[in-house]
């Protein structure tokens, strides 16, 4: 991290849903190095838990508490259980109020075609809707959470992970394009919504990464290829990139920036 974003010092408490790899990760530890506390969500298996927990002792090296949950972030019932952990822990601190972050990077949704041959093999409902259901509209219900229990408060901030594939055809992306598609949606409702709390909400359009979740989509390889091509920097977009642009949109002084999808991919997607 630069000398630059070094000098930006930031307080209270972040929840990042997705925080043990890709972006969640880079943007918790940036996030913690500015100054603040992290709570994350991350579901992880035996195979991958390692990660989260290098995640959680990187924190705390830094002289920060993280707390963080193993559980499906889109579950209504763990949402609500997590929720109110965080608000206990919040509540024992006497610092209610204090979440000044709420960072949504899942990444799971179906990577199907809309119309297959033989048509078995296309996206069905329970796919489509579980898309839709864990890259979009949880961003909305944990909002609600976090709001509506008191944990953030005058000066929060609000990120939703958001890709060129919201409004680019891929193939097989069609589900997962219109997730990122509602999520922008989502995030206009809510910048609008949460302007008299004095909160903002954001998309973060990120250049094509490699991370867990984009190596799984078919044509990867292709994909990035042509992401070199286009970028005038002649190189992809890794999250510590996307970490850091968070961590200036944090500042206090953006508080009038909401509602926007934010690019942070070094001028890949303005180039034909």
């Amino acid at each position: 991290m630069s000398d630059d974003a070094d000098a930006i010092r930031l307080s209270g408490w972040a929840l990042v849903l997705g925080a043990s790899s890709g972006f969640g990760a880079a943007t918790s530890l940036a996030l913690a190095r500015a100054g603040m506390n992290v709570f994350g969500v991350h579901l992880d298996r035996r195979a991958t838990l390692p990660n989260a927990e290098r995640i959680v002792a990187e924190i705390r090296g830094l002289g920060r508490a993280a707390h963080f949950f193993n559980v499906n972030a889109a579950d209504h019932d763990r949402r609500a259980e997590t929720a109110a952990e965080i608000q206990k822990i919040l509540a024992a601190r006497s610092e209610l109020g204090q979440l000044r972050v709420l960072m949504h990077s899942l990444a799971f949704g179906t990577l199907k075609l809309y119309v297959a041959d033989p048509m078995k093999d296309a996206v069905s409902p329970g796919q489509m809707d579980m898309s839709l259901d864990v890259m979009a509209h949880s961003l909305v219900y944990w909002t609600q959470e976090v709001v509506g229990r008191g944990l953030m408060a005058r000066g929060g901030r609000i990120y939703a992970m958001t890709s060129a594939g919201g409004t680019r055809v891929l193939p097989n992306y069609g589900p997962v394009s219109a997730a990122k598609a509602a999520l922008e949606s989502h995030v206009r409702q809510l910048a609008s919504e949460l302007a008299s709390r004095g909160i903002t909400a954001n998309s973060i359009r990120a250049g094509v990464t490699e991370t867990p979740a984009s190596t799984r989509i078919p044509g990867y390889e292709e994909i990035a290829a042509e992401a070199l091509r286009r970028n005038p920097h002649r190189r992809m977009t890794v999250p510590e990139a996307v970490a850091r642009a968070i961590v200036v949109l944090t500042h206090p002084d953006t508080y009038w920036i909401t509602g926007n999808v934010i690019g942070v991919d070094g001028g890949e997607d303005i180039v034909g």
